[in-house]
């Protein structure tokens, strides 16, 4: 499963960024950028986390998902679209057949959520880093 990779990459990055940080004592949420073009099914996603938050510092941490729809400009024209499900990359404006995709594709960890030893509340972690599925 696709997303069971992607879960466990999630799990790994966010422990790493913990470590680094130091003293984290329990991750609260992890949001997500999720892009429509991405192959991910967010329910399939969400009980991989789950399943791998399991015995970590992430178990019982609320994932949170930003769809990002999927966008198209055409290199002829310069009309830009909502591409849609399924993807239309046919310019509805002249016809063309060259688009560059503008969005769609994100996979990122937006931000992490978690408490540390020196506060009682949640310390919040901000990130923009691409989800690597290489273990």
């Amino acid at each position: 499963m696709h997303e069971m990779s992607i879960a466990l990459a999630v799990v790994d990055q966010v422990t790493e960024a913990a470590e680094r940080a130091g003293d984290v004592t329990a991750v609260r949420s992890v949001r997500l950028q999720v892009g429509e073009l991405a192959g991910v099914v967010p329910d399939a996603l969400a009980f991989s986390f789950e399943l791998a938050c399991a015995g970590t510092l992430l178990e019982g941490a609320e994932l949170l998902t930003e769809a990002v729809p999927g966008r198209a400009r055409c290199t002829s024209c310069a009309h830009e679209w909502a591409v849609g499900m399924p993807p239309r990359l046919t310019c509805p404006e002249c016809g063309g057949t060259s688009t560059d995709l503008l969005a769609g594709r994100e996979l990122q960890i937006v931000d992490v959520h978690w408490e540390d030893g020196h506060r009682h509340g949640p310390a919040h972690a901000p990130t923009r880093e691409p989800i690597s599925e290489e273990r």
